[in-house]
């Protein structure tokens, strides 16, 4: 499954994910196949940090 390209929408799916399957960003990332770094990246253009202690991205 492709992830969104839509920054808003990809938070979303994320935090969605984060909140009911995984653990940590890591492990979405690895499940998904994809770079933690490059999912933090696209969110921190967006507005977005991840939270590590609430698993989830959060406004700056």
């Amino acid at each position: 499954m492709a992830l969104p390209k839509d920054p808003i929408m990809l938070m979303s799916f994320v935090n969605t994910q984060l909140r009911d399957h995984y653990d940590s960003l890591a492990s979405f990332a690895g499940a998904y196949m994809v770079e933690e770094e490059e999912i933090r990246q696209k969110l921190e253009a967006a507005g977005y940090v991840y939270d590590e202690e609430n698993n989830r991205f959060a406004p700056k």
